[in-house]
């Protein structure tokens, strides 16, 4: 099976190309735009295996699309790419309207173009696997599940833009028989995640004595998801998922974001002892724009069709990312010299 990834850069992407390099006999092409969260020594782990090859393209751009696509001849399309992070698109929404909802277009319709091109049995074996957020159904009470019929009420500019996308996505298999699956996932964390998401930024503050900032109260709550259980769900929904279905990905890891810097403190004074407790940093500041209470996936469907289920719990998964950072501080710092410092972001102009 040959396999394109777009986004195979960023956080969720590279760790899906390790796990298919490292696990499978599937030959992937990662497409990358290469922004500021795109990085490429992600992949280096697997970056000499014949079976990976990388083009530096921007989803927005037909004709690079086209040339990678008839060149490569994949039997799939998996796409990652987006522009993700809430507070970004607070302070700079053009962006991700641009990324997640032309560039969506833009790849879905030359997907189309060249998946009408094939014979009629590499046609009817391709996918288009399509990988979205929770985040588009909007916020929780302190009750209740999102199920893959929960209504559509995104509440941020990113969230918005992933909603346009998803249904963009859905027109495309309804409208001109697209061969596509959907997956919407919670919170995700682990080795390799860009530092301006809450769990490596706490980390790598607290490595550098500087505060950790929590929003608001901290009451607000995630679903938490270990990315290479994620991972493992995604390549599970490219290859046996039913088109035109929807897959809800989650950790059953409910957690609010002051349990978790309490955690992430807890295992640092443990793992990287300091003279003072790491909690003594912790900083409440003033709370994000619009900022959701509570979201939860119910994760029932994919593993009762599927048969997956995260193997990391949040104990688990969480003492295993601490590790990671602490084992690979120079990449921290390659990663915090480029354009991002830790500094505040969401904050409206």
């Amino acid at each position: 099976m040959k396999l394109i990834i777009t986004g195979g850069a960023g956080f969720i992407g590279s760790a899906v190309i390790r796990y298919l390099i490292n696990e499978t006999d599937i030959s992937v092409l990662n497409i990358d735009k290469l922004t500021y969260a795109g990085n490429l020594e992600s992949l280096l782990p697997i970056s000499d295996n014949s079976r990976y090859h990388f083009a530096q393209v921007d989803i927005c751009d037909s004709p690079a699309l086209w040339q990678e696509l008839t060149q490569f001849q994949p039997d799939a399309v998996m796409h990652l790419a987006a522009e993700s992070h809430v507070d970004r698109s607070i302070e700079g929404p053009a962006e991700f309207i641009h990324t997640n909802i032309v560039g969506t277009y833009t790849l879905l319709d030359t997907v189309r173009r060249y998946w009408e091109t094939l014979e009629s049995t590499e046609k009817a074996r391709f996918r288009f696997h399509h990988v979205s957020t929770d985040e588009v159904y909007g916020s929780l009470d302190q009750t209740g599940l999102f199920t893959e019929s929960t209504a559509y009420q995104p509440n941020s500019p990113y969230s918005a833009s992933k909603a346009a996308s998803d249904h963009l996505v859905r027109a495309w298999h309804h409208t001109f028989n697209l061969p596509v699956v959907t997956s919407n996932c919670s919170n995700n964390y682990g080795p390799y995640q860009f530092p301006e998401k809450l769990i490596p930024l706490i980390i790598l503050n607290a490595l550098e004595g500087k505060p950790l900032p929590i929003y608001g109260k901290g009451e607000n709550i995630r679903d938490w998801l270990y990315v290479d259980d994620h991972a493992r769900a995604l390549c599970l929904v490219l290859e046996h998922g039913k088109l035109g279905e929807t897959y809800n990905i989650g950790g059953h890891n409910e957690k609010n974001n002051l349990e978790v810097v309490q955690t992430l403190c807890q295992l640092l004074d443990e793992l990287h002892p300091m003279s003072s407790p790491y909690s003594d940093k912790i900083t409440f500041v003033t709370d994000r724009p619009g900022h959701d209470l509570r979201y939860a996936i119910d994760a029932s469907k994919i593993q009762h069709t599927l048969g997956w289920k995260p193997r990391e719990t949040f104990e688990t998964g969480l003492r295993k990312t601490v590790q990671w950072y602490l084992d690979h501080r120079e990449w921290c710092q390659r990663v915090r010299d480029g354009r991002y410092q830790g500094e505040r972001l969401g904050v409206i102009k």
